[in-house]
């Protein structure tokens, strides 16, 4: 299932504990001993203008380990008029913004009927 994300951090430490989809196929991440993994949300790559991308990726709970996800998720940014787009530094004759400003609520409204982000306005 499909999920927004504004970002979220992951420690796995198990082989065969996180697959990304990579050219409609997924594939094993292989873990680095004492790594850190931080999964770019969709709200990342839309203020980095997709320098940061936004990957789909599953937790492969079958092997015995330990994993520890945190996710930033917050009610009042959905209620919140606030507008998000490109940060304006990044930005610059040759790399033009590929997003309009848009709240988060048009952002998850977005989500819902498309089920991804993937064309967000």
């Amino acid at each position: 299932m499909a999920q927004y994300q504004y970002g979220k951090s992951a420690l796995y430490d198990r082989e065969n504990g996180l697959q990304v989809l990579h050219q409609n196929q997924w594939v094993e991440v292989p873990p680095v001993p004492g790594a850190l993994i931080v999964n770019i949300g969709d709200l990342l790559q839309l203020l980095s203008n997709d320098r940061l991308k936004s990957v789909e990726h599953i937790a492969n709970l079958e092997n015995p380990g330990v994993s520890v996800a945190c996710f930033f998720h917050g009610t009042r940014l959905k209620q919140s008029s606030r507008k998000y787009g490109p940060i304006k530094e990044l930005l610059s004759e040759s790399d033009r913004p590929k997003y309009r400003e848009t709240t988060i609520h048009d952002i998850l409204h977005t989500f819902k009927q498309k089920g991804s982000t993937e064309n967000l306005p």
